[in-house]
């Protein structure tokens, strides 16, 4: 194993950050608006819009990610592995996400067809594009410190993505379409595709691949496969991502329902009033997408403080311990939303806002995790296959994103959510009461259960403190002595 010096400067961190931002243009979009976009903006019904999403997205999941993550440890160029990856799918990604929330006037039969090819597209060029990348962090360096600063640094910009896409996207959207959601997503997703990619290539030519396989590392992927199969590390890992992403997308996917349904309209105009009247003053008077962004924006705020916590901690305690303790705390902030009344708007906000805080310290940890996954492997086989690894984890990030998005919609379909498909032509919808309650549940009872079995995963994950030292030191005499 190969290898140059281990330090990684704060311009290239920052450089490798932007891609992350970039893609989670894209990955936040999917978990906040895609069901919403289906049934309320394309006008799908919320049956078909839960297996569109549950049927493509596993099929990425178990089909794509894998492929993926075979070839590109098998390409060998100039560049690295993994950064060609990155360099060829950026605008390709750019392109099909402005085709996917695109709304062209055909039939419903063709709506259907369209959405599902278009989403297929855009799942599959992320995959091309993401799990490279994430990969690409388990080889700038082989120092833990190093590679915990990485990650913090690209949470900042998964951040500012939340940040901006469950903010300001839904007013924007609103405003740029002058009312048509259809054409202002649209005019919103032309923009975002033009800066993801952008992102991309300064990705590309700011980072550099410092861990390189010696070219006598060779396996199969049988070997590749077998490997997985007995590193326990990586089965809690994957597990751990499928539950952890099927709660985010149902929780995220969830609110913007819940904001619609279940929270009293005149209650949040009241607790938000002086922004609302900062907000007409420039033209935006959609109070629903004013109190949706707040208070989308107090958590994410707070991610970003317990995101800049991540590192600190997770080098003194272990990545394992922090990730669990924190993500046990984030739980109860979501689980606690069971017991708000509609009216209870100042206590939604704070809990949103704790939630935030304790789910932040979580989000670098877990990219770091599954490298130290990827170490361990390496320590126990001698060999290296980082994108296979990652690339499983891709798996279940996004069998938990199709999982979790499409629960949203067909939970609503149980309470008898009303699509814009379904509705009379010229009348207004007026939802059933069930629907209220489904959008609460779908907040707190639903996304916690998966949060809570991802802990009790976490009390069998042997890979604590003292591992991490043992692994970063066999490695790197290791490497040392193949150099």
């Amino acid at each position: 194993m190969k290898t140059t010096s281990q330090k990684v400067l704060v311009f290239e961190k920052i450089g490798y950050s932007l891609g992350d931002l970039a893609a989670n243009l894209v990955f936040q979009t999917l978990i906040t608006y895609l069901a919403y976009f289906y049934t309320d903006i394309y006008g799908l019904k919320s049956t078909d819009a839960s297996i569109i999403m549950l049927v493509v997205g596993l099929t990425a999941a178990f089909i794509f990610n894998p492929i993926i993550g075979v070839l590109a440890d098998r390409t060998n160029s100039k560049w690295g592995k993994f950064r060609p990856w990155i360099l060829y799918t950026a605008i390709p990604l750019g392109v099909v996400a402005l085709l996917a929330f695109s709304t062209p006037n055909f039939s419903y039969k063709g709506k259907l067809i369209y959405a599902a090819a278009t989403y297929s597209l855009l799942l599959m060029l992320y995959a091309s594009s993401n799990l490279p990348y994430s990969a690409l962090s388990g080889v700038i360096s082989g120092d833990m410190g190093e590679r915990n600063s990485i990650s913090s640094y690209r949470f900042v910009a998964v951040m500012f993505a939340q940040f901006f896409v469950q903010v300001f996207m839904l007013p924007i959207i609103i405003s740029a379409g002058h009312g048509d959601k259809a054409a202002g997503i649209e005019t919103v997703m032309t923009w975002m595709a033009i800066v993801g990619t952008i992102m991309l290539l300064i990705t590309f030519f700011t980072t550099r691949e410092r861990i390189v396989p010696t070219p006598e590392q060779k396996s199969s992927i049988k070997e590749d496969v077998s490997d997985l199969v007995k590193n326990r590390p990586w089965l809690i890992m994957l597990s751990l991502t499928i539950l952890v992403f099927i709660t985010l997308a149902m929780k995220g996917g969830s609110y913007v329902f819940y904001f619609n349904n279940y929270v009293d309209k005149v209650a949040l105009a009241n607790f938000i009033v002086p922004v609302i009247s900062t907000l007409s003053d420039l033209g935006i008077n959609f109070f629903g997408a004013a109190g949706f962004g707040l208070f989308n924006a107090g958590g994410i705020i707070f991610m970003i403080v317990g995101i800049s916590l991540s590192k600190k901690l997770a080098d003194k305690y272990g990545k394992r311990d922090v990730y669990k303790y924190g993500l046990l705390v984030a739980t109860f902030f979501v689980l606690i939303f069971m017991f708000f009344k509609p009216e209870n708007v100042l206590f939604m906000f704070v809990s949103q806002i704790l939630h935030g805080f304790f789910y932040g310290i979580t989000i670098p940890i877990l990219w770091a995790m599954i490298a130290d996954v990827a170490d361990y492997s390496e320590m126990k086989t001698n060999r290296r296959a980082t994108a296979i690894i990652f690339s499983a984890m891709m798996v279940g990030l996004k069998a938990g994103l199709s999982i979790g998005g499409a629960l949203v919609a067909w939970i609503l379909g149980l309470y008898g959510y009303i699509a814009k498909e379904s509705a009379v032509a010229g009348q207004e919808i007026i939802q059933p009461h069930s629907v209220s309650e489904g959008a609460r549940l779908l907040v707190s009872i639903y996304p916690s259960i998966p949060f809570l079995i991802g802990v009790g995963l976490l009390f069998f994950y042997v890979i604590d403190k003292k591992m991490e030292v043992k692994i970063e030191k066999e490695l790197k005499a290791r490497r040392e002595g193949n150099a």
